[in-house]
């Protein structure tokens, strides 16, 4: 089961997130069916979203988005406090040559663009007041630099991402996913600060770690090296979506009687995607009679 934990070091003064995502970034990849390399960018972004919108509040939503030039032609990821998270992008099957040293070309199909992270207060309760909404530049394109670079430049608040997905030849093709966040809080002690920074930079593939078993504790305690760490709350994570039948329901019923009456004598029904998680849904044309007898 994938799990993430929220775990405190340094008397407060430093906070890490950790968490194992094999099984979600294992159905996301299934359902939008992503080449390799594609895989390995939507894995990092959701596992990257899931981590930092573990710090939002109850209710809030967070939603990251990669607009940019590269032949994936962006990315975006939506998580909750509750430990769920959905994604897509625009080019599942985005697949250039890997790099020189085999590694998947991931800063190549992302290219140049901006990161951009949106903040909505109460989004899950109805609440919709204006959100909000920071921008930088694409600094890598490997995500998980590009997440550190947001939060020390929009958020001011100096921060180490580790992001990986390892693939395999079989089913499930996702092999191991996981990551950590390390934030560095007012009042952090410098020495403590370039202890964590030498630690990570020799920190073993978080990747890795994870198929050989590790868990979200593990990969903290690797990345902190000697740094103790104490974990605040364990909570199960998954990848979900909040689309059903009813809000494709509502969503036709929004597009007015005379074009729901045209989806009866032209289409004799209708089909709706979501695509966030790729599902499909399917009305009959009784189902589009409902609707525009609830309407009248």
């Amino acid at each position: 089961m994938d799990r993430l934990i929220h775990a405190t070091a340094a008397d407060g003064t430093v906070r890490v997130i950790s968490a194992v995502t094999t099984g979600i970034v294992a159905e996301a990849t299934r359902r939008h069916g992503t080449s390799p390399t594609v895989s390995a960018a939507l894995g990092r972004m959701l596992t990257g979203t899931l981590l930092l919108g573990s710090t939002i509040k109850e209710f809030d939503r967070l939603t990251v988005k990669i607009d940019c030039s590269g032949e994936v032609g962006g990315i975006t990821a939506e998580a909750t406090n509750r430990g769920t998270v959905r994604g897509f992008v625009k080019n599942p099957i985005a697949e250039p040559p890997p790099k020189p040293n085999g590694k998947f070309d991931v800063s190549g199909i992302v290219g140049e663009g901006n990161f951009v992270v949106i903040r909505e207060a109460g989004s899950e309760i109805g609440f919709r007041p204006e959100p909000y909404v920071g921008s930088v530049p694409i600094v890598s394109g490997e995500i998980a630099e590009d997440f550190a670079y947001y939060l020390a430049k929009s958020e001011q608040i100096p921060s180490a991402v580790l992001l990986g997905v390892l693939l395999q030849n079989t089913e499930p093709f996702v092999a191991a996913s996981g990551g950590v966040l390390i934030q560095m809080m007012p009042g952090a002690n410098d020495h403590i600060v370039t202890m964590i920074e030498d630690t990570v930079s020799r920190s073993p593939h978080v990747t890795e770690m994870v198929k050989e078993g590790a868990g979200p504790e593990d990969l903290a305690r690797v990345a902190l090296g000697v740094v103790h760490f104490e974990v605040l709350e364990e909570k199960p994570v998954s990848f979900a979506c909040t689309c059903s039948l009813e809000k494709a329901s509502a969503m036709i019923a929004a597009l007015g009687g005379a074009e729901v009456q045209s989806m009866i004598e032209e289409e004799s029904g209708a089909v709706m995607n979501c695509g966030f998680c790729n599902e499909t849904f399917s009305l009959a044309t009784s189902d589009l009679e409902n609707i525009l007898e609830e309407n009248r």
